[in-house]
C-alpha cells in the first residue's frame, strides 16, 4: 500500500492535482511515518503548489531520516531559491554534491546562481565530469547547460554557444520532439475556436469569486515581471504558473471534446474551484502560465469577467532566451532547436493575429521593452486596466517577497533594468542567420 500511495501521489502531482497528491502522501506516511521518499515526494507537491516553506520542512524531514539523500537536498535548494534565499540554496546544493559529486541536475542548478571565474573550483569540476565518456544523455545535457552558463559569465561566447548547442540537441532528443506536434496543435486550436465562441457564457450574475487575471505570451517574454508588478498591489494575489487551464480545458480547447455551453460552464467551475483556494480573499488573482495564450478562446468564453494581459517582447530576444534555458517541464520541446523555436514563434504570432478578429477588445497588449524604459507609465496603465486604484508599491516589484518558481526568479528580484533584449546579439555571428526571419515580425499592439 505504501508504494501504491506514493505512485498515486506522483501521478496526481504530474497531472497538477497537488492537493490530492499531498493527501495521498499523507496516507503513505500513516503506513510508514519514517519514509524519506514520501517526505521528498510531498515536498515536491508542496513546492509545485507554491507552499515553499512547507516544502522545505518536508525536505528537512526527509534528510533527518536519510542524511545521505542527495535528491532531497537538491530539491530543497530549488525551494529555497523559489523563496529568494540563494545563500541557503547554495549550501543545500553543495550538500547534495558532497553526497553525490556527479549529480548533474544539481550542478546545473548551482550554475544558475554562481558567477564564474576561470579558476572557480565548481567550473573545473564540471569540465572534468563532462569529459567522462560514460555519461548518459540526461547528465551530459545538464552539464552542457551549466558549462554554457559558466562560459557566458567568462565572456566566451563561442564556447558557450557550443555547449548550448550540445545541451539543446540532447534535450530535444530525449523529449522526442518534432515541430509537427505544434503545427498539429495550432491547427486543432483554430478549428475548435468557432464552436467555443458560439458557446460563450453570457452571464455570471451570481458569481462572487475572485476575478482571474491571465498573464500570457511566449515563455521568457516578461510575464514574471508583470506578475510581480501586479501582485505588489494589496488587492491582488499571485498564483504563479498554474496548470489548471490545460488540465481542465485542454481537450475542449483542441476540439477533442465537443464544445457546449454545459462543457464550458463545467470547465469554468472546475478552474475557479481550484483558483479560489489560492486567492487569500483578494478580489483579483493572477495566473501567469505563458502558454495559456493557446487557450484564449476558451478563457474568453468561460470567463467574461477575466482580464487578459498579453506580454510581447522582441522576437529575437524571446527566441534566444527560450533556446538558452533548460526547462524542467517537458511541454516546451520547441525551445531546443533554433529552427524549431523560430518556427514556433511564427505559430504563436500568427495565432495571436488570428485571435484579434474575435477578441481584440478582451486582450491588453503590453510591450516588455516599453515597460523597462518607461516603468511608471506602463505600470500605471496596467493597474488602470485592472480597474484598481494606484499603489506606489507597484513601482518596486523587486521588493515583492512572494515565492517565484520561474526561470526569471533571479532577475525579478532586482530593480527593473533595460538592455536584456539585446543580449542575444553577442551570439548573432554564431547563429548563421537563424533569426533573420524574425525581423519580419512586428509587435502587434492595440
Amino acid at each position: 500500500m505504501l508504494t501504491a500511495y506514493n505512485n498515486m501521489g506522483r501521478s496526481l502531482n504530474k497531472k497538477g492535482d497537488f492537493d490530492a497528491a499531498i493527501d495521498s502522501y499523507k496516507q503513505a506516511l500513516k503506513i510508514k511515518p519514517d519514509c524519506a521518499d514520501t517526505y521528498t515526494n510531498m515536498g515536491n507537491a508542496l513546492r509545485e503548489k507554491g507552499n515553499q516553506e512547507a516544502a522545505i520542512q518536508s525536505y528537512k524531514k526527509a534528510v533527518q531520516i536519510k542524511p545521505d539523500y542527495a535528491e532531497a537536498y537538491n530539491n530543497m535548494g530549488a525551494a529555497l531559491m523559489d523563496k529568494g534565499d540563494p545563500d541557503a540554496a547554495i549550501k543545500s546544493y553543495k550538500k547534495a554534491l558532497a553526497i553525490r559529486p556527479d549529480y548533474a541536475d544539481t550542478h546545473r542548478n548551482l550554475s544558475k546562481i554562481t558567477i564564474y571565474t576561470s579558476e572557480n573550483s565548481h567550473f573545473l569540476e564540471m569540465q572534468r565530469l563532462h569529459q567522462d565518456k560514460t555519461l548518459n544523455d540526461a547528465a551530459r545535457c545538464n552539464l552542457s547547460f551549466a558549462l554554457a552558463k559558466a562560459h557566458e559569465d567568462l565572456g566566451e561566447s563561442k564556447k558557450a554557444f557550443s555547449y548550448f548547442a550540445e545541451g539543446n540537441a540532447l534535450r530535444k532528443k530525449m523529449l522526442g520532439y518534432t515541430i509537427d506536434q505544434d503545427h498539429n496543435l495550432f491547427t486543432s486550436l483554430r478549428k475548435a475556436q468557432p464552436s467555443i465562441l458560439k458557446h460563450a457564457l453570457k452571464s455570471i450574475a451570481n458569481d462572487s469569486g475572485p476575478v482571474p487575471v491571465f498573464i500570457l505570451g511566449m515563455p521568457r517574454s516578461g510575464t514574471t515581471l508583470v506578475e510581480q508588478i501586479i501582485s505588489c498591489h494589496s488587492d491582488v494575489t499571485a498564483a504563479g504558473e498554474l496548470k489548471d487551464i490545460g488540465r481542465f480545458g485542454g481537450v475542449l480547447a483542441q476540439g477533442v471534446t465537443q464544445a457546449t455551453t454545459e462543457a464550458v460552464s463545467e470547465f469554468r467551475q472546475n478552474y475557479l474551484s481550484e483558483l479560489i483556494k489560492r486567492s487569500d480573499g483578494n478580489s483579483l488573482i493572477t495566473d501567469k502560465m505563458p502558454q495559456n495564450f493557446r487557450y484564449i478562446p476558451l478563457i474568453c468564453s468561460a470567463f467574461p469577467e477575466a482580464k487578459i494581459i498579453h506580454v510581447q517582447r522582441d522576437a529575437a530576444a524571446t527566441c534566444w532566451s527560450n533556446y538558452k534555458h533548460y526547462f524542467p517541464a517537458n511541454g516546451l520541446g520547441y525551445c531546443y532547436d533554433l529552427k524549431d523555436v523560430t518556427a514556433y514563434y511564427a505559430l504563436y504570432s500568427d495565432f495571436m493575429q488570428f485571435l484579434q478578429t474575435s477578441y481584440s477588445e478582451r486582450i491588453y497588449h503590453l510591450n516588455y521593452e516599453k515597460l523597462t524604459t518607461d516603468q511608471e507609465t506602463e505600470s500605471r496603465n496596467l493597474i488602470q486596466y485592472l480597474e484598481l486604484e494606484w499603489e506606489n508599491a507597484c513601482l518596486s516589484p523587486q521588493a515583492n517577497k512572494r515565492s517565484v518558481r520561474t526561470a526569471s526568479q533571479q532577475q525579478v528580484r532586482k530593480k527593473v533594468y533595460q538592455g536584456s533584449s539585446q543580449q542575444w546579439r553577442k551570439y548573432e555571428p554564431l547563429l548563421n542567420g537563424a533569426f533573420d526571419e524574425l525581423m519580419n515580425f512586428k509587435e502587434r499592439s492595440r
